[in-house]
């Protein structure tokens, strides 16, 4: 008899220190699925069948993926946010930093070794199926790395450290320096945080290794038959000044650039899941096409989508009972800031008891 369980997907989208939004989710969504199994000591690594992030969502799903609690990876992160996003180098104290990354990569290498030991990407150490993207720089090209023996480049990636792997997924550019990895038959490539792609939200890319041929899960389609949960990092509405813009100068430009390509990124994922689902979460994309919930692109849902963020805006947090003012709001906002962590997990936790219906846990 087939199973009516549905595959299990969990997306877990990058954002820096607003990872720490993101476990406030995950602590409401591992107590609803063990009220709902009568098990108290159950795993979010045994419910999910594939768990991936990019960037810091990385540095979670990869905690996950070997048995952490989401209460544990959260105590984690709020100990070490701050140690990772710590004092930036000083141009005064160093005035090469120009040549630099912004933050001393060693604390996240020195928790992510402490965390994740000697783990390789083809160890049984991993309890599920992992995807972590990450972007190789020298050729341009993101690399979802996964752990399924079946996959094409298996064979290459196993024996990379997971704490490696994870370090190349978070290495934003700027804020630290790039991880080399070994990719098989004595190449090295330099990777960089996999933000830097069409997967910082890498829901849609989970979908397509879930169920496109030439990857090796090869999952079936359908509303009941494929599910998948995408957590964001917090958002918020862009709009600057128009003057100001218009005098930006090359240097400015370059620095913007990424954060325009990331947040079409962004929408474009959102846009074709819920094109792809009748999904009960659905986000406003634009003003034009609006939440597309008279829009389907198959003649049956092709997946359950379930999407969770946070405006990290005013409206948004007063009804969550948190009254900041517009400077700390602003703060909120920045990927880098570590004195946030604990702010930030507060946010999510209080959306998570808003936004999180049993009912859309399948």
């Amino acid at each position: 008899m087939a199973s009516t369980t549905p595959k299990r997907i969990l997306a877990l989208d990058g954002g820096g220190i607003r990872g720490a939004l993101t476990l406030g989710f995950l602590e409401r969504i591992e107590e609803i699925i063990r009220e709902r199994e009568g098990n108290p000591n159950l795993m979010l690594y045994e419910y999910f069948d594939l768990i991936g992030g990019t960037s810091t969502g990385a540095i979670i799903a990869a905690g996950l993926s070997i048995g952490m609690s989401a209460s544990e990876i959260k105590d984690l992160y709020l100990d070490i946010g701050d140690k990772i996003f710590g004092v930036k180098r000083s141009w005064l104290l160093d005035p090469l930093k120009r040549y630099k990354a912004e933050f001393d990569f060693k604390p996240l290498e020195k928790a992510l070794e402490e965390v994740f030991g000697n783990i390789t990407i083809g160890r049984k150490d991993i309890k599920t199926g992992l995807c972590l993207i990450t972007k190789r720089a020298d050729t341009l090209s993101t690399w979802p790395i996964i752990n399924h023996p079946g996959g094409k480049f298996f064979d290459k990636n196993k024996g990379m450290l997971l704490r490696k792997v994870v370090r190349a997924s978070s290495a934003a550019p700027s804020y630290f320096t790039p991880q080399k990895l070994d990719v098989g038959n004595g190449e090295i490539g330099t990777f960089i945080d996999g933000g830097v792609s069409l997967s910082n939200n890498p829901s849609l890319q989970l979908f397509l290794i879930a169920t496109l041929k030439e990857y090796p899960y090869k999952w079936e389609i359908g509303e009941n038959k494929l599910s998948l949960l995408s957590i964001g990092t917090g958002t918020f509405t862009k709009r600057y000044d128009p003057d100001k813009i218009s005098k930006k100068g090359l240097l400015g430009w370059a620095k913007m650039i990424p954060e325009l390509f990331m947040e079409d990124a962004n929408y474009l994922n959102q846009t074709m899941l819920q094109y792809l689902s009748t999904s009960p979460t659905p986000r406003k994309i634009d003003s034009q096409i609006l939440d597309l919930k008279d829009d389907l692109i198959t003649n049956q849902p092709a997946l359950h989508y379930i999407r969770y963020n946070v405006m990290l805006e005013e409206n948004e947090l007063n009804s969550l009972g948190l009254n900041y003012p517009q400077e700390d709001i602003e703060s909120l906002r920045e990927m880098s800031d570590g004195n946030n962590k604990d702010k930030l997990y507060e946010i999510g936790s209080r959306a998570a008891k808003v936004q999180v219906n049993p009912e859309h846990i399948t």
